[in-house]
């Protein structure tokens, strides 16, 4: 199964997916799209296959947005691409892409829906929450 995560080793989240997709056996492309970022094309891309607007895909939580303005009513999907292919740090993640379909997996467990690959056991996220038991099986 061809699998690509768009990922920031510095983020949990990112992290927390990685791990749940290397539990089921899968080696994934890894995208660390801070010093390789995508195209504005593939961006788009990424963002209406993941069913999401550009600004649900966008960090606005990150100081960077609020100084570039970003956080104005009216500014444009154009914009805010422009704005995160120039700042990849805009950019939400991680974004995995599987035959399966394309997700922004906030929270970690969102990649469990496009991972068709039976788990190897359990995982627990980094903050010491139980995902998938030692059986292979989703806890809760």
């Amino acid at each position: 199964m061809s699998i690509t995560i768009y990922h920031n080793p510095a983020c949990g989240t990112s992290r927390n997916t990685l791990g749940l997709i290397r539990n089921t056996g899968e080696e994934p492309v890894v995208v660390e799209y801070l010093s390789h970022p995508p195209s504005r094309e593939v961006l788009a891309s990424l963002i209406a296959a993941a069913g999401l607007s550009v600004r649900e895909a966008a960090r606005s939580k990150e100081a960077l947005f609020s100084e570039l303005g970003l956080d104005k009513a009216g500014v444009s999907d154009d914009a805010l691409l422009d704005a995160m292919v120039a700042n990849p740090i805009l950019i939400n993640r991680p974004f995995v892409v599987t035959p399966l379909g394309v997700r922004l997996c906030r929270p970690s467990e969102l990649v469990l829906d496009l991972l068709p690959g039976a788990h190897q056991g359990a995982f627990t996220k980094e903050d010491g929450e139980a995902v998938i038991d030692a059986g292979g099986k989703r806890v809760g």
